[in-house]
């Protein structure tokens, strides 16, 4: 099957919302290559990278999942490079 990689950008601008994205996440775990977290208490939001390497269809499930949430905003990135495992 073939996979990419992919970067998944997430402002979080309520944490109400970081249960929900912590679940969903959660799911795709077989995924996710790494995960970096940011709070920015000076703005009140939370900033994560997720990094996947995943087919395309599970990199725009996730995607359009976590960007259904209120008050999460997100853009994902693809690598042109595609592998096969």
């Amino acid at each position: 099957m073939d996979t990419r990689i992919a970067i998944i950008g997430i402002v979080i601008e309520n944490k109400d919302s970081v249960e929900k994205l912590n679940t969903i996440l959660h799911e795709y775990n077989d995924y996710v290559i790494g995960r970096m977290g940011i709070p920015y208490a000076e703005r009140k939001i939370n900033i994560i990278t997720i990094v996947v390497d995943a087919p395309n269809d599970v990199i725009g499930a996730l995607s359009g999942k976590l960007g259904m949430l209120p008050n999460v905003n997100i853009k994902t990135v693809y690598s042109k490079v595609f592998s096969q495992e």
